[in-house]
């Protein structure tokens, strides 16, 4: 059985929604109505209470149907027990009416009375729901709702069969039975009165009870129309009816009258209905029965002594006589025979005593006009009018009836006095008048026709085609003798004029000769007569204003009601000739003796013509000021200055004195009205108003200042006072700014209040003086406040009770509008006029019971305008109020508050009306209102609506939406659900976007986030496969729609890409949340793997799959397809739209003023952020563009033009709308993409782990996103987006190629973990390069697109660079394998090698093909883009050289003269005194690209590249650059300057440019070295001598004290010297001082000893470059040895020394020390390759520490997890070793070439013939030979070098991995020549 909630949710949605229900809610709605048929037949019938059912439930354990046993403690079975007596239920359906309750709401800590009554008003809630279900499917059948017949007739087919069953006879049962004081009813003695309903609010039994007894009746009205009563059906509800009304005589309760209403109108349908259904082969079910008709005819002529009982009979027996009226033809002939009583002897009698009583005039006052009636249900309401229309028809057509009214009306006629005098000050209430006015309501003809206007002033649309109403017209308007007759049929053509149809028949009937009595000359001619009678005794001295007759004014008030309806209703061309002259109608305004009911009668009567012609607004203000009183602007009421002495008849004079007696003001009312519909149109306010300053003080000082101490006749008057007064203010404030000059008008308010109005009348300004009322707390808003402060409850009492409930509603409704326009305006004055004038938020402050009236109203939800108000004005308090909540929390309203917002958002997510404007939305502001606070100082409005414990801290709180009602459980369960998509798509997209907004949020993070990854909601990621993928709507059918389901999705996906980003995977919830999400995104199937806890869970995927050439479309694939489209233009100019404007209205000025619309422009920011055209300011500021141009264009005599100017207006506004719509799903478009791009950024970046076969997802992304970014549908904007996807993507895979293989059980590694990289295959390249190309070469594109697709193409060029790890060298790696694989490894290197070499080939094939297109591309913006775009450029150049294998690029690059434009830039870069900006550091960048492509150039091209650069004049464009102006170290002020990054920047600029010299030395190497004045020589020292100072500070820098950055500086300096530098024949520049005192410096010092402070990493490399820069050294003086005989001394002693410091050089001892130093280095460093190799080897046999030491040795703990596992720390550990003995097999090269060069030069000086030189010898004297040293310091040597030689013999080949022939013979040849010396 369905539950009676999801019935009802089933039929509501199949029948309610805009749309006609599908095949798929077709099925569900018929099985749900099937399957609930028996709950339907027994409706609120549930099993009684069992004696055995109480014992289970006393034993504490209970077993429910389809569940387990289920145990109770003692509070639940004292509850379910409570609940059995209360309610009469069996004692087990209590326990699951507990159970249902705890799910719903978490019992768990709640007070036992509160259980009870919260499964209490679950239980009433269930019963509800059924009731409403059986409507719903009653009204869907009843009433035309344009559904499927076929679907009704089904329908209809069930509740057919549920009637036929006895459910009718149920519903009646259960009327009578629930107003019983027992438990089934009412409740009994002892039952709890209270219940908490479905939102938790505390509500009285008795009422919910009471209003699911007029559900009943309601059902039980439209069960007549379903199938017809039957006659016990009809005595049962008769006999209800009357017990009902007596109820009611008691209580006098609007639901209880109500429910009376419900049976009254079940009989008169069911008689009516039984009686126009009859058929020639159908007869009437209730008139076959003589019987019945006997006996019912008796019940109803039973006359009882209650009135009220027998008002309603008499409306039975009228209904009773029409139904005997329609069958009497029938019913007649059976009487005959059954000898009953004669059909016409029961008609005449009950006829005459309906007739007798007047049930007219009952029906009128007790029913129809009464609120109770008014303020029923609008479906109800209208079912009933009909049915009276019917009812009444059928009446006036029967011959019988029309002679009955004939008679009526002749007794009328003759009983009614003919007119009757009141002077202009009588009473109304005197005696005759009252005597009059109760002979008048005893004429049944007279309460006859007030009927029938009222039925027909409600649905005027039951006049259409009604033949019987105008027949009956036609003799009602005959032979008026009396002005009662009259002014009740004046008052039935008012009603008839309420359609264009019946206006135009009216005026017809009126114009004519129809009537003697009665037409438009009547009317014209009795105002002229008076005119002329008054003007007349005006003109006579002495004479009296003569009276008006009451006949004569009450006639012409209804007169001029049919005017006004003729004229509202009449057609509007039509209309204009009717009535010409209008004058007559202010003609008698001025006069005292006219009546006021007649002036207000009058004035509503010239307001309708205001809307007939434009011009006529003009005519109106003339004759108003020419004819109407004046308004005299004096002291208000009860002022204490002396009145006037003269006393001026005005409308101060009529209200105060005239009016107030009679306590009447119809006048009054209708003079603001008028006056209010005449300003209205008023569309000139450069005045701001001060020409109706008069009217504002009347409005101001004498109408609604004293309002609340008037007394009122009528309080339907007062509140129309109200309403008139309040719109005029509000009129005020809409139509007026303030302004600037605005803020120097304030007075001295010290002044006494009498002088309050002391400034000069002209003087005011009437928007002002309000603002001033409302900043100082006066009159205006203490009355507004007054009018709010009753509150919402107040509100709904008298809109269900009071008759004038519409006028106070919409007074509450301006009242709060009013005070917003104030909010909108105060902050701009307040700054300016305080202390005098605070803002409003702090006059409300003084009174906090002002606020929370204020905020209250969001309660009232009767008029949705009104909860909009409220709310609105708590968005704006929240803003300025930074203690709103806790002023809340004091006036102990933040529970209401929360209750009341929630039912307001919950009840706006039931309706199935979509709401146009989204600032109508109550759901949507106040999602807006949550959305806005976040971010507000805690606790604030979000805090408190959503149920954030106010107590404790807010990041505290643990939210517990099933505990509270509250809006953040409405919009869970409205997210949960996502229904009604059409109509709730606001409240998804904003509700998404608030729950994105919480988790962004530091306090609201950590609650939020624990919530949604509960199983129940896990961040809505199964809506990945609902909405997520899901067609968007078409955009020709629903843009809207469209719009927000795209922001939707983008929301969705950034809630779900947030908790990716930001869970903690340690705790189990969010762990699982996250798996969920990626579950969804990218597979479809979670397994469970393993047990390691860093990855319990994995996704099963295709793990035999090999390439990528078949990837199976994921969710995240399929979301990317649904933001693919062409994106809707936003460029489109009006001029195309509307291309025959053909007058000049400027738009272009119009919409090229950015302001909004607030500050004079045309353009808004909506709620998502979007700049739009505001259309109405656009259609304001067109018109008032039209005026100014045209000023008569309101005065065109031609109406086309004024059309066609009409036309050209609503083009441009439909233009607009278009443009509105296609830029906001552009913006909705993007939102998406952002959202997808974040969850796959955030998944690949930080997720991945928990993914398999990454290669394919990743590969699956960076396709799509590239091929999506080639798309010619994809904006700019959309593909900037896309490509930085695919850079992240890409980034990813160069992370993945390296990192350790997954897929295999074992914990061990090997070597071939190494090589077996994780490479896309070459297929794969060559598509991602090949749609990167396309979409590089799109048709639109940016240079932000272009660097970021740069970024890309050298990210790719990188990933396909190498297929093994950069950190593994190969030396090391071959080493390995060979060790592993036994002389196999060359077979899969040469494999990879050969992988390697065909990609490379395929990547410049590619590349070749669309080498004239991106060469142009890039090379434009390298010349012409910012530098940024120049740098990147420049950079994607340097990697194209790199791969170019036939120097195709380099031609290319060469023909474009683009080398010498590098040449150029780098020549003309100057120093400036502004390095510190911006600018300069990005030009520095781009300078170093320069110089690093000319560098490729020279590097990839060898020779030939060099030869290209020297041939371009490399050299003397590196010259014209000053590089001495670049600073060699940090200056330690950068330190503080915070330019430390602009000076690294400067101080890397030299490098670069040293490297290219340097690599121009590789030409040096051909030259000749007897070849002096060879070019390249030439210019290279010319270079160098250019840089002399640049070069020495290089050569004096502490090489102890350097950085990395310097040791670069000073190798590449020292090598460009040893290789030019001995060519030059002289040493003026001191270089060579230079060099031998840095070998002084670095020759004798061990390596080890230098103290870098650097970690092992930065050592180890440092090392090398010392290494590096003694070798350089070395060469230089090898060269000098070799080439230029020059021969070194064996010591420097210091004793003998006889040349200045500045002449020192290297000396043989130096060398030795040398040798020795770089030979403990070469063993040690042996040592440590062989330990490391070893180490590798032995990797598996590591333990968990012993490879965690490892890694934090070499500082890579930033690379492990604490959850890896130790298969993945041995790989990294493998991996860092490898590196390490990379290092030290370099190092080990190194050593080995300084070794041999410090050898050879020893070697030269043993075997030179002249002998080693002495220590005194110079450099000129060594040169030559001239003194050779001692024998001593030469065996000094000898012995010193001899043990190293020994130990270089020892090096073996097996060791260090290198070839040793040559340098052993090296070694032993110097060896033998030391065993010689030292034999000497």
């Amino acid at each position: 059985m369905v539950s009676p909630k999801l019935l009802l949710s089933t039929i509501e949605s199949a029948l309610l929604d805009n749309s006609p229900p599908n095949p798929r809610q077709r099925i569900e709605l018929i099985h749900a109505i099937r399957s609930s048929l028996p709950s339907l037949r027994s409706l609120l019938s549930y099993p009684a209470p069992k004696a055995s059912d109480r014992s289970q439930v006393q034993s504490k354990e209970v077993r429910l149907p389809d569940s387990t046993p289920i145990s109770l403690d003692d509070q639940d079975v004292h509850i379910a027990l409570k609940l059995s007596d209360v309610l009469n239920l069996n004692e087990i359906d209590c326990v699951g009416l507990l159970v249902s309750a705890n799910q719903e709401w978490g019992l768990s800590g709640r007070e036992p009375l509160d259980i009870l009554r919260l499964t209490t008003g679950l239980w009433y809630t269930e019963r509800r729901d059924l009731i409403t279900a059986l409507y719903t499917l009653l009204r869907a059948v009843v009433l035309d709702q344009g559904l499927d017949i076929d679907l009704v007739n089904d329908i209809q087919k069930h509740l057919e069969d549920l009637f036929n069953s006895g459910l009718r006879q149920r519903l009646i049962s259960l009327i009578k039975e629930l107003n019983r004081e027992e438990s089934a009813g009412l409740g009994g003695p002892h039952a709890d009165r209270y219940v908490l309903d479905s939102r938790g609010a505390l509500v009285e039994r008795r009422a919910v009870v009471c209003r699911e007894r007029l559900s009943l009746g309601h059902c039980l009205v439209l069960s007549s129309l379903i199938v017809r009563m039957s006659q016990k059906d009809v005595k049962d509800v008769f006999s209800a009816l009357k017990d009902c009304a007596a109820d009611v005589n008691d209580s006098g309760s609007t639901l209880k009258l109500q429910i009376v209403f419900s049976l009254l109108f079940s009989l008169v349908i069911a008689f009516m209905s039984d009686a126009l259904s009859t058929v020639t082969d159908k007869a009437s079910v209730l008139s076959c029965d003589v019987t019945f008709r006997r006996e019912f005819q008796e019940l109803v002529m039973a006359f009882g002594n209650d009135p009220n009982i027998e008002g309603f009979v008499d409306g039975i027996r009228l209904a009773w006589t029409v139904h005997l009226m329609l069958t009497q033809d029938g019913s007649t002939s059976r009487e005959t025979t059954t000898g009953s009583l004669s059909s016409d002897l029961a008609l005449s009698s009950c006829l005459e005593l309906f007739v007798s009583n007047n049930v007219f005039q009952f029906l009128l006052d007790n029913v129809l006009r009464t609120a109770a009636y008014q303020n029923d249900d609008e479906d109800m309401i209208y079912m009933y009018n009909a049915y009276m229309h019917k009812l009444m028809t059928c009446f006036l057509s029967h011959p019988l009836a029309r002679d009955k009214v004939k008679e009526m009306k002749e007794k009328a006629t003759s009983a009614l006095s003919p007119y009757h005098s009141v002077g202009s000050h009588d009473l109304i209430n005197s005696t005759d008048a009252n005597s009059q006015h109760i002979q008048t309501r005893s004429q049944p003809f007279v309460s006859l026709l007030n009927l029938v206007s009222e039925i027909y002033q409600k649905e005027p649309e039951l006049l259409s085609g009604n033949e019987v109403l105008w027949t009956f017209i036609n003799f009602a308007g005959e032979d008026h003798t009396n002005f009662q007759t009259l002014v009740a049929f004046l008052r039935m053509l008012s009603t008839l004029a309420s359609s264009e149809e019946g206006a135009s028949k009216v005026f017809e009937l009126l114009q004519g000769k129809a009537f003697r009595s009665v037409g438009w000359n009547i009317l014209f001619e009795c105002l002229s007569i008076y005119e002329q009678k008054f003007k007349h005794a005006l003109q006579s001295a002495g004479t009296m204003l003569p009276e008006f007759q009451e006949g004569d004014a009450k006639a012409l008030v209804a007169y001029l009601d049919v005017l006004q309806k003729v004229i509202e209703n009449g057609n509007p061309i039509e209309r204009k000739k009717w009535f010409p002259n209008i004058e007559p109608l202010f003609k008698l305004l001025s006069y005292e003796s006219v009546p006021p009911y007649l002036k207000g009668a009058l004035r509503n009567t010239i307001a309708t013509f205001i809307q007939v012609a434009p011009v006529l607004k003009d005519t109106i203000w003339s004759y108003l000021e020419q004819y109407d009183l004046p308004v005299v602007v004096g002291h208000p009421p009860g002022n204490s200055v002396q009145q006037m002495s003269t006393q001026v008849y005005d409308m101060r004079f009529e209200l105060n004195e005239v009016e107030a007696r009679r306590e009447r003001y119809p006048s009054t009312i209708s003079f603001l009205n008028l006056l209010n519909a005449l300003i209205a149109e008023e569309r000139d306010v450069t005045d701001r108003g001060r020409r109706f300053v008069g009217i504002f003080r009347f409005v101001y000082d004498h109408v609604f200042g004293p309002f609340p101490q008037r007394a009122y006749a009528d309080p339907s008057e007062k509140w129309q006072l109200v309403v008139a007064c309040l719109q005029h203010f509000k009129m005020i404030l809409s139509m007026y700014d303030i302004r600037d000059e605005d803020v120097d008008s304030v007075v001295d308010q010290s002044q006494p209040s009498t002088m309050a109005h002391s400034a000069p009348l002209e003087m005011q300004l009437p928007i002002l003086e309000l603002v001033k009322d409302f900043m100082s707390g006066k009159i205006v808003f203490r009355n507004i406040m007054g009018i709010l402060l009753p509150g919402a409850n107040a509100l709904t009492y008298d809109r269900t009770s009071q008759i004038y409930c519409h006028l106070l509603e919409k007074a509450v409704h301006l009242s709060l509008e009013i005070i917003i326009l104030i909010f909108e305006k105060d902050l701009v004055l307040s700054d300016f006029w305080r202390p005098l004038y605070q803002p409003l938020d702090a006059i409300l402050l003084q009174d906090h019971s002002q606020i929370v009236a204020l905020l209250e109203y969001v309660r009232y939800d009767m008029l949705p305008q009104i909860q909009q108000c409220s709310i609105k004005i708590m968005s704006i308090l929240s803003s300025r109020m930074v203690g709103l909540v806790q002023l809340l929390l004091k006036s102990n309203a933040t529970n209401s508050l929360v209750e009341d917002y929630a039912a307001c958002l919950e009840l706006r997510s039931e309706q199935f009306q979509v709401i146009e404007n989204t600032s109508d939305d109550p759901g949507v502001l106040i999602l807006q209102l949550l959305i806005d606070n976040i971010n507000r100082p805690a606790p604030n409005v979000t805090h408190m609506l959503l149920k954030f414990d106010m107590d404790t801290p807010v990041e505290r709180t643990i939210l517990l939406p099933k505990y509270h009602f509250s809006c953040l459980k409405v919009i869970l369960d409205i997210l949960e659900k996502l229904s009604k998509p059409d109509v709730n798509a606001l409240l998804h997209e904003f509700g998404f976007q608030l729950l994105h907004e919480l988790c962004m949020d530091p306090l609201t993070c950590g609650p939020t986030m624990d919530l949604l990854s509960t199983k129940k909601y896990q961040f809505f990621s199964m809506h990945l496969d609902t909405i997520g993928v899901a067609p968007l709507p078409k955009r020709n059918n629903n843009q809207a729609l469209r719009i927000s389901s795209l922001h939707q999705r983008a929301w969705l996906l950034k809630l779900l890409a947030l908790e990716l980003h930001a869970c903690d995977m340690a705790a189990p919830k969010h762990r699982e949340a996250c798996l969920s999400i990626l579950g969804h995104i990218y597979v479809r199937q979670i397994i469970e793997i393993g047990t390691d806890p860093e990855l319990s869970f994995t996704f099963q995927t295709n793990s035999d799959h090999s390439g990528i050439e078949s990837i199976r479309k994921s969710k995240v694939l399929e979301l990317l397809e649904v933001v693919q489209f062409r994106s809707p233009d936003t460029t489109m100019k009006y001029s195309h739209f509307v291309p025959n404007l053909k007058y000049d209205m400027r738009v272009d000025d119009i919409l090229s003023n950015p302001a909004t619309s607030e500050k004079g422009g045309v353009y808004y920011h909506s709620e998502r952020g979007d700049r739009l055209i505001d259309l109405a300011s656009f259609r304001d500021k067109l018109w008032q563009m039209c005026n100014f141009l045209n000023p008569q264009l309101s005065s065109l005599n031609s109406e086309g033009e004024l059309g066609d100017l009409r036309e050209s207006i609503q083009q441009l506004l439909r233009w607009g709308w278009r443009y509105n719509k296609n830029l906001e799903e552009q913006a909705a478009q993007l939102h998406m993409l952002t959202g997808w791009s974040q969850i796959v950024e955030v998944s690949v970046s930080r997720r991945m782990s928990f993914l398999e076969n990454h290669l394919e997802i990743l590969f699956g992304v960076l396709d799509a996103s590239l091929s999506g970014s080639a798309s010619p549908d994809c904006s700019l904007r959309m593909s900037l987006i896309l490509t930085q996807v695919a850079l992240t993507c890409m980034a990813k895979l160069r992370d993945e190629r390296f990192l350790c293989p997954g897929g295999v059980n074992s914990d061990n590694v090997t070597c071939l973990d190494i090589i077996l990289a994780k490479q896309l295959p070459n297929g794969a390249c060559h598509s991602i390069l090949f749609k990167l190309i396309m979409a590089f070469l799109r048709h639109e594109s940016s240079e932000i697109l272009r660097r970021r697709q740069y970024a890309l193409l050298l990210s790719y060029l990188q990933y396909c660079g190498s297929m093994l790890d950069p950190d593994v060298p190969a030396s090391v790696l071959r080493y390995l394998l060979r060790e592993e694989q036994d002389g196999e490894e060359d077979l899969d290197l040469q494999k990879i090698d050969k992988e390697q070499a065909e990609l490379a080939q395929a990547n410049f094939s590619i590349l070749k093909k669309e080498a004239q297109s991106i060469l142009d591309v890039a090379t434009k913006d390298a010349r012409q883009g910012s530098e940024a775009g120049k740098a990147m450029a420049l950079y994607v150049l340097d990697a194209i050289i790199s791969i170019d294998q036939d120097r195709f690029f380099l031609g290319q690059l060469q023909s474009r003269g683009f080398l010498r434009f590098c040449f150029m830039s780098i020549s003309n870069f100057s120093y400036q005194d502004s390095w510190h900006s911006l600018d300069s550091l990005q030009r520095l960048c781009t300078l170093e690209a320069e110089l690093a492509l000319l560098l490729r150039i020279g590097h990839n091209y060898g020779k030939i590249g060099a030869q290209v650069l020297f041939s371009m004049g490399a050299l003397e464009h590196l010259a014209s650059f000053r590089m001495a102006c670049l600073p060699m170290k940090v200056n330690a002020d950068a330190l503080v300057r915070k330019d430390l990054n602009v000076e690294n920047k400067q101080r890397q600029i030299l490098p670069p440019i040293l490297r290219l010299v340097s690599c121009l030395m590789s030409l040096v190497d051909t030259s000749d070295f007897l070849e002096v004045k060879n070019k390249i020589v030439r210019e290279v020292l010319d270079f160098v001598k250019g840089h002399q100072s640049i070069i020495d500070r290089v050569l004096r820098v502490d090489v102890s004290e350097a950085d990395e950055l310097i040791l670069e500086q000073t190798n590449l300096v020292v090598a460009i010297l040893s290789k030019v530098w001995p060519y030059e024949e002289s040493d003026e520049y001191g270089f060579v001082q230079g060099l031998f005192g840095m070998m002084h410096a670095l020759f004798p010092v061990d390596v080890e000893s230098f103290n870098f402070a650097q970690s092992l990493e930065n050592q180890k490399k440092f090392e090398l470059i010392l290494i590096r820069l003694c070798f350089s050294l070395s060469s230089y003086l090898y060269f000098l040895v070799t080439k230029k005989s020059l021969r070194l001394l064996v010591s420097d002693s210091s004793g003998n020394y006889q040349t200045p410091v500045g002449q020192l050089q290297p000396t043989l001892t130096l060398l030795v020390h040398l040798l020795h130093s770089a030979t403990v280095s070469l063993s040690r460093v042996v040592e440590e390759k062989t330990l490391l190799l070893n180490k590798i080897q032995d990797i598996n046999e590591l333990s968990r520490q012993e490879v965690d030491e490892i890694i934090s040795i070499c500082m890579r703990q930033d690379c492990v997890l604490p959850s890896d596992n130790i298969r993945k720390r041995r790989y990294i550990a493998m991996v860092e070793m490898c590196r390490i003995a990379g290092n030290r097999d370099q190092l080990i090269t190194l050593l080995l070439q300084l070794s041999e060069h410090v050898l050879n030069i020893l070697l030269v000086h043993f075997q030179d013939s002249h002998g080693i030189p002495e220590s005194t010898i110079t450099t000129q004297m060594v040169v030559h030979g001239i003194k050779t040293a001692s024998a001593g310091e030469i065996s000094k040597l000898c012995r010193k070098l001899l043990p190293t030689l020994e130990r270089l013999e020892l090096l073996g080949e097996d060791k260090t991995g290198h070839g040793l022939k040559v340098f052993h013979r090296l070694v032993i040849s110097l060896k033998e020549r030391t065993i010689q010396k030292l034999a000497l």
